[in-house]
């Protein structure tokens, strides 16, 4: 039996419930991408040009710290979890990437958004992290049953 690890970015705390709902169905464990500096409202504010996530985001080569990398030994499988902005991953997730080892893994990535699918954000992490084992993602609500995580992790 794989052991699976729930890895999640939220900045809202609406990716962390789905994380939460996810780990539980795959009896998996949890790991929390935290930024060194938390966001804050106004670092959110996708309007503001200005704002931190907006100058992050076009930044392609930004890289906010995170406080600490996963041990991934144990793991076989990670899913990798986190809000849609700019209709991709925050950059932060490129950070825990590119700070952990992913050898011999799965990855199986999934976005929480009100109407942005993961296509995007699949194509665009397969474009930049060739090397890792990728399984198709999905949009995720929250509003799943148990039943539809575990299907679509341990198919």
């Amino acid at each position: 039996m794989s052991k699976i690890l729930v890895a999640y970015f939220s900045a809202s705390g609406v990716t962390e419930n789905v994380a939460l709902k996810v780990a539980r169905a795959v009896d998996g464990d949890l790991f929390e991408i935290e930024p060194k500096i938390r966001y804050t409202a106004q670092d959110l504010d996708w309007r503001d040009k200005t704002s931190r996530s907006t100058i992050e985001m076009q930044d392609k080569k930004s890289r906010p710290e995170i406080t600490h990398t996963a041990d991934l030994s144990e793991y076989d499988t990670v899913v990798i979890g986190f809000p849609v902005w700019w209709y991709t991953a925050p950059t932060i997730i490129n950070t825990f990437l590119e700070s952990t080892d992913f050898s011999g893994k799965t990855l199986i990535p999934f976005c929480t958004s009100g109407s942005t699918g993961i296509s995007g954000c699949e194509k665009d992490l397969k474009n930049v992290y060739p090397q890792y084992t990728w399984k198709p993602g999905k949009r995720l609500t929250g509003g799943e049953s148990v039943d539809d995580y575990i299907e679509w992790i341990l198919r």
